[in-house]
């Protein structure tokens, strides 16, 4: 089964580091992305929140993102899973790497498969202020 993790940080640190502490970070991850070869499916940093747009209701658009929480969520993963508790244990595994992330686990229950997932022009890291 797939599984969305969600991976939730205070962007103001995230945005904070040092080009080195990313790296660093971004090592980590990479470290739990290989044990998890052939199971992981797209996983992606998202751009600054104020980029975000939300549209709510019929022709409604606002700028910037409305969670009612002081963390954003800045990236996603799908991985495919056995069971929930195989989910969990990867959503652990990324917990160690990155410490000051929260990672929500979530069933997905409609794909759309061979759908491409090209890199896109916003690029691969944050916007730095």
């Amino acid at each position: 089964m797939l599984y969305a993790i969600l991976a939730y940080h205070e962007e103001a640190d995230v945005q904070a580091m040092t080009e080195t502490e990313d790296n660093a970070l971004m090592d980590r991850l990479m470290r739990v992305h290989e044990r998890l070869e052939g199971r992981m499916g797209p996983a992606a940093r998202l751009g600054a929140t104020e980029l975000a747009a939300v549209v709510r209701g019929k022709g409604l658009v606002t700028d910037g993102p409305f969670a009612e929480t002081k963390e954003s969520m800045l990236g996603f993963y799908v991985i495919d899973c056995a069971d929930r508790a195989e989910a969990i244990a990867a959503a652990e595994a990324l917990k160690a790497a990155n410490a000051g992330a929260i990672y929500e686990i979530r069933p997905i229950v409609r794909y759309v498969p061979g759908a491409a997932f090209p890199l896109t022009d916003a690029g691969l890291g944050l916007v730095r202020p």
